[in-house]
């Protein structure tokens, strides 16, 4: 067909250009599956924006990438969204917080915790908000912080309880001085998509770097969260 078409047209092209919106938590995992791509095709570059939802929303909307990586995708656009891995969310605590010794803790006792929060428009804070408003319960926010490497420094220092993708957390939690708190209706188990307008006639480069990420996605850490 016209698509092994194309991909039998890249193994004879030395050159071209991938660009990519994503979200900044995917920068966990997103370098780990270019590697690969760019040893198997060396001649393409790379031009990957790491930006805010919002941000990475403007620039679907204006067409200006190839790609783009998200956890929550718009209902507003025209869009084909690929799920590609999954991305699951847990509610953290500092390692001393008296929570983090507690099983079974519910959704009404976390509700009244104070929470550090990523940036009103995030993929995980609209997941989590939608989460509680559902049960009739809201967050108590203290904080807002722009990068999960922020908030992770907050929940460990004490400020309040976080929740963020497992996928910005070292295999050891310890050595991120947090806890995972074992609470009611978590984790949350969404997933990463590739997202393009549905009109869009996808370059040869990005459909080679579709089929690429289609067949190895296994070279990404799966870690499913303890049971704890």
């Amino acid at each position: 067909g016209r698509f092994e078409q194309t991909i039998a047209d890249l193994r004879g092209v030395k050159q071209g250009r991938l660009r990519i919106a994503t979200v900044t938590t995917t920068k966990y995992f997103m370098p780990r599956l270019l590697g690969p791509f760019c040893a198997q095709y060396p001649g393409i570059d790379i031009a990957l924006e790491v930006v805010n939802r919002d941000r990475v929303l403007e620039r679907l909307a204006r067409n200006q990438d190839d790609l783009y990586v998200m956890g929550v995708p718009p209902d507003d656009l025209d869009i084909i969204r690929e799920p590609f891995l999954e991305n699951t969310l847990m509610v953290l605590a500092a390692a001393s917080h008296p929570l983090a010794q507690r099983r079974s803790i519910t959704l009404g006792e976390v509700a009244k915790q104070p929470f550090i929060l990523r940036e009103r428009g995030s993929g995980t804070r609209l997941t989590v908000e939608r989460m509680f408003r559902e049960r009739g319960l809201s967050l108590n926010v203290r904080m807002e912080l722009g990068s999960n490497e922020a908030i992770k420094q907050a929940v460990a220092g004490g400020l309040g309880l976080g929740i963020l993708s497992l996928s910005t957390l070292h295999p050891d939690p310890s050595l991120d001085e947090v806890a995972m708190l074992d609470v009611e209706d978590f984790p949350i188990r969404r997933h990463w998509y590739l997202v393009w307008p549905r009109d869009k006639q996808l370059s040869v480069v990005a459909a080679a770097f579709l089929d690429f990420l289609r067949g190895h996605v296994d070279l990404l850490m799966h870690r499913e969260p303890p049971r704890v």
